[in-house]
């Protein structure tokens, strides 16, 4: 039998045991750093998505896997710092989901640290892998479509919006990857429909500001803006000044027909950062990312805000409504 002077010498010794304990059980954790080019109050829903994918492969956060998130916070300058932090930390697998800049610094700091991306443009283009089927390095990741994508909304834009003719592409310059790519898609897109595409930069609020003064000016049928992290956290204003215009414009992030834009349509944001979850588990469990093929991510979602089209004085035709994963009233 054990004297109470005893238990309590004993439950004392356990108690100082347990934080050794817990400390090198997480100590233990592979650790993944994941590298988001926005900012967090935005990214809720892609990070839950991205959980999603990890849980798909049996990996829980904060119980057997520990997961280090860096913000960019629309810096892209910022992302080699963020890679190298990631990097002393010692991390076993790195996740940069849209992330095109942080991919490429990423990629340019290791050859042996796992790199798990989803990129707009020809991954093989860009140098990230040998091939789509056999990517052959220590990357791999989801592709989505752009140049698809692109030709597709700018041909829904035009059916909600007969008789555009002069349309602008709103890019980023400071996220010049990502712009250049868009961009370039969409001046073909246009070519091939026989309309004329402008293009307008800005990378500051003020910047936005002065970009619609410019289209009062110029008055362009429709507005075209590139999916960015950087528009979609100024979404709002964005939304008002295109209303405050009566200026139709398509979207690449469903976020910003939520928040009263016209129409988006674009990739499913949380179906890539759940399939960058997935390979990331596969990876844990010992996957190589030369075995891996680059996925082609096919869930593309149109979003119509008939609330927003009525107050243009558009009428939604009925094809569009019945192709829409989404309508807003």
């Amino acid at each position: 039998m054990i004297r109470r002077r005893e238990f309590i010498t004993l439950l004392g010794g356990a108690a100082a045991a347990w934080p050794l304990a817990t400390r090198a059980q997480q100590a233990a954790l592979p650790v993944v750093g994941l590298i988001g080019a926005g900012v967090p109050e935005l990214a809720g829903y892609a990070v839950t998505a991205f959980r999603q994918g990890l849980n798909e492969h049996g990996y829980v956060e904060g119980q057997n896997v520990t997961v280090e998130y860096r913000w960019a916070r629309n810096q892209h300058d910022l992302m080699r710092d963020l890679v190298a932090d990631l990097l002393r930390r010692g991390v076993t697998v790195i996740a940069t989901p849209g992330n095109p800049t942080g991919t490429i610094a990423a990629k340019a700091a290791t050859a042996t640290v796992p790199i798990v991306f989803a990129v707009a443009a020809d991954p093989v283009k860009l140098g990230l892998v040998a091939s789509i089927a056999r990517p052959g390095g220590n990357l791999t990741g989801i592709n989505f479509l752009n140049a698809e994508i692109t030709m597709k909304r700018l041909g829904l834009l035009r059916e909600l919006v007969p008789g555009t003719a002069r349309v602008t592409v709103l890019a980023n310059p400071a996220n010049a990857l990502n712009a250049e790519t868009q961009v370039r898609d969409a001046q073909v897109a246009a070519q091939s429909m026989g309309m004329h595409v402008g293009v307008i930069n800005a990378s500051t609020s003020s910047e936005i500001n002065e970009a619609f003064a410019s289209f009062g000016r110029e008055r362009p049928d429709a507005l075209f803006v590139t999916g960015d992290s950087f528009f979609n956290s100024r979404r709002v204003q964005l939304v008002n000044l295109a209303s405050r215009h009566a200026l139709p414009a398509a979207y690449a992030d469903r976020i910003l027909t939520e928040a009263g834009g016209l129409m988006s349509y674009g990739t499913d944001i949380r179906d890539h950062w759940r399939h960058v979850g997935i390979y990331v588990g596969r990876i844990l469990k010992g996957a190589k990312p030369a075995d891996l093929p680059v996925v082609q991510s096919t869930k593309i979602e149109l979003i119509i805000n008939v609330e927003t089209a009525r107050m243009l004085g558009l009428t939604v035709p009925p094809s569009l409504l019945a192709v829409a994963d989404e309508v807003i009233e």
